[in-house]
């Protein structure tokens, strides 16, 4: 069987899910996932990402990069037409409220997330668009 430290997108969420985090949580470079749930915007049909995420004052931090892509990731797009999201870590998974980081914040939750994947700064640098810290607070 894969590790799930070589799986990306659809298998490592299900991976994930089927072990409640056991294998899917610690990923690449000693980075810790969790899933987050949105609803299409268009479809309403719930939609699954792994996303590289850091603690953060009672609240979870995840990047919207896609790599340093001109368009932000689909997961975002979703978000900001709604806001409510699930969010699950491990087996724990509840309701929460996603928002984008304000311009006095962003800077040190920056700097948390590229503590622990430094290749965010490299994908701010391949695109125009401002990279924005998603802010997911449980509801």
């Amino acid at each position: 069987m894969t590790s799930a430290t070589e799986l990306h997108g659809p298998p490592h969420v299900a991976r994930y899910l089927e072990t409640n985090g056991e294998d899917g949580y610690y990923w690449r470079n000693g980075t810790e996932i969790l899933i987050l749930f949105t609803r299409g915007r268009k479809t309403g049909e719930e939609r699954s990402h792994a996303l590289i995420f850091r603690e953060h004052d009672g609240a979870y931090l995840v990047v919207a990069s896609k790599g340093g892509a001109e368009a932000p990731p689909a997961w975002f797009v979703n978000l900001e037409a709604n806001p409510g999201v699930e969010v699950q870590i491990k087996g724990d998974r509840f309701p929460a409220t996603a928002r984008v980081a304000t311009p006095e914040e962003k800077p040190a939750m920056w700097a948390k997330m590229t503590e622990v994947w430094p290749d965010y700064d490299e994908y701010q640098k391949k695109t125009s668009r401002e990279i924005p810290v998603v802010v997911l607070e449980r509801a």
